[in-house]
Parts: C-alpha cells; sequence; structure tokens
C-alpha cells in the first residue's frame, strides 16, 4: 500500500512540474552580425532585454559574428549589437517561442 501512495505522489508530482505540451517556456535567439558590406563581426556585443527595458543580458560574437541566447524564456525582445564605435539598430519585439530557434541578422551601420 505505501509503495502505490508514494509511487501515486511521484507521479502527481511530475505531473505538475512538466507542461502538458512538453515545453518548458524556454527558447533560443541566434544569429549573426555583419558590418555595411555583410562581412561577420568577430568580438561584437550582442544586447538582449524585454520589450519594456528591464532584464539586459549581453553576449559576444564568435570568430564568424555568431551569437546565441540560449534557454530564453519564450517572449517579446529588443535586440541590439555594438562594435568598435558603430552599432546596429535595435531590433523591436523579436519573439523567442518556447521550445524553438528564432535566427535573426544585426546589420552594424557605417
Amino acid at each position: 500500500m505505501k509503495r502505490a501512495a508514494l509511487s501515486f505522489l511521484l507521479a502527481a508530482g511530475l505531473a505538475i512540474v512538466t507542461p502538458a505540451n512538453g515545453h518548458t517556456g524556454l527558447g533560443t535567439l541566434a544569429g549573426k552580425v555583419v558590418d555595411a558590406q555583410g562581412e561577420p563581426v568577430a568580438k561584437a556585443t550582442v544586447t538582449i532585454e524585454t520589450s519594456d527595458g528591464l532584464h539586459p543580458h549581453a553576449t559576444s560574437t564568435d570568430v564568424n559574428g555568431r551569437f546565441a541566447f540560449v534557454r530564453f524564456e519564450r517572449g517579446q525582445y529588443d535586440v541590439h549589437a555594438s562594435s568598435n564605435g558603430t552599432s546596429s539598430n535595435w531590433l523591436k519585439r523579436v519573439s523567442i517561442r518556447s521550445g524553438k530557434r528564432t535566427e535573426i541578422t544585426l546589420r552594424l551601420a557605417n
């Protein structure tokens, strides 16, 4: 009897922490930063923040100009890149979707 009750409680607990659709609410925003000529920019800083301007996070691009924000809460974000005194326009309301990967390109101004 005790074993059956314990099994039930464990199963019930798992049902509470595991969303019914199997998604965790987390997604990935990835992409690349390029210069005005379309060439990849290494070591650029990419900043992401919620569309209300809160919770900023930053990362750097790799040697191929690639970056990724992995396991981010789904929602709408604004994204911006900068390097050596130049910057991109802010991309507004970029969607991160649960269980998905969103790809973008940020172009630095002249």
